[in-house]
């Protein structure tokens, strides 16, 4: 009886591969001429200097921050006074977008202390949460 393994399909590729060793590669020419440029004045390309003068510096983006969607209701009259708001700014040569102005009104009323905060707080009519009912409008 045979005890012995059955060779794989590799084994006769590996006893090949480690029998038979393969010849040494011989330098490139390319070398040789890194060699002798060593000592030679270096290439100057004065077209891509050039080019990379003209380029304008890029400037570095800022960091994004992560934008977030949300809904909210208003009172018709607060909503026609963002449309005023608007086009006051497009008289002024400022292009604006609703957000925007909802934006700059946030940044103006973290600027106000406790009492004037209270205050526009207080002007503001409260609307009732959630999307109006069909019969309500």
């Amino acid at each position: 009886m045979n005890t012995t393994k059955p060779k794989s399909k590799n084994s006769a590729i590996e006893s090949i591969e480690t029998e038979t060793p393969l010849p040494a590669k011989k330098a490139p020419k390319k070398q040789a001429a890194a060699k002798s440029a060593e000592f030679a004045e270096p290439e100057i390309n004065v077209k891509k200097a050039e080019s990379e003068a003209k380029k304008p510096l890029k400037k570095k983006k800022a960091a994004k921050s992560k934008v977030i969607r949300d809904s909210f209701s208003f009172p018709e009259e607060d909503y026609q006074k963002i449309s005023e708001l608007k086009k006051t700014c497009l008289t002024a040569g400022v292009h604006v977008k609703k957000g925007e102005i909802l934006r700059a009104g946030l940044h103006l009323l973290t600027k106000l202390d406790i009492d004037g905060l209270k205050q526009a707080v207080e002007q503001v009519e409260k609307v009732k949460t959630g999307r109006p009912n069909a019969s309500e409008s």
